[in-house]
């Protein structure tokens, strides 16, 4: 075979491998950019949770909180 028969199947292969690998390369670039989108999202929402959660737990270690849940245990032992 001489050098021109070697380099044209050379490139036939080469452009057969590009096709078929082409496609997967470009799926993995949105599946990644998906991915870093939804990992934004939870981020996002576990800061939200962590705010609401800080939130509650000054309500629920507030005195006063402490005293209006007795009064109303109170107000329901009379009732019953």
């Amino acid at each position: 075979m001489n050098l021109t028969a070697i380099l044209i199947v050379a490139l036939v292969c080469w452009a057969i491998v590009e096709l078929v690998n082409g496609p997967k390369g470009k799926k993995k670039d949105k599946t990644n950019v998906r991915q870093a989108q939804i990992t934004n999202e939870l981020l996002q929402e576990m800061a939200t949770m962590r705010e609401r959660i800080e939130t509650l737990e000054k309500i629920i270690t507030d005195e006063k909180y402490d005293l209006n849940r007795q009064f109303d245990d109170l107000k329901k032992d009379k009732v019953a």
